[in-house]
């Protein structure tokens, strides 16, 4: 009997504690903390893709693409890098009125 407990140690202590614990705290306490750490497993992937997808969007604002030559510039420079035009002329088209930009047809009756 004595070799079966030295052997069995681990298995014994398992047993007490859930013969202890069970009657204590109850089942709700095992489902409970099981759907818990369910819920994380669950909560923690999406957590991480939705600030994947906001610091993807975050860096796809800072994105400048030169109407020269095609470059891709990250960050806030004025000038492309490799051919120098300016990045500022990109947003001046955003402050212009729209009387200015608007196209003035006649029209004329064909006979």
């Amino acid at each position: 009997m004595n070799d079966f407990l030295k052997a069995n140690k681990n298995l014994l202590t398992y047993a007490l504690f859930l013969l202890i614990v069970i009657p204590i705290f109850g089942i709700n306490f095992f489902i409970g903390f099981l759907g818990n750490i369910l819920l994380l497993l669950l909560l923690i992937p999406l957590l991480l893709v939705l600030l994947i997808f906001i610091g993807f969007n975050f860096y796809k604002t800072k994105i400048n693409i030169c109407s020269n030559c095609g470059a891709i510039s990250l960050g806030l420079n004025e000038n492309c890098m490799n051919c120098g035009t300016n990045y500022i002329s990109k947003t001046n088209k955003i402050d212009k009125k729209p009387s200015e930009s608007t196209i003035e047809v006649k029209a004329e009756e064909i006979k």
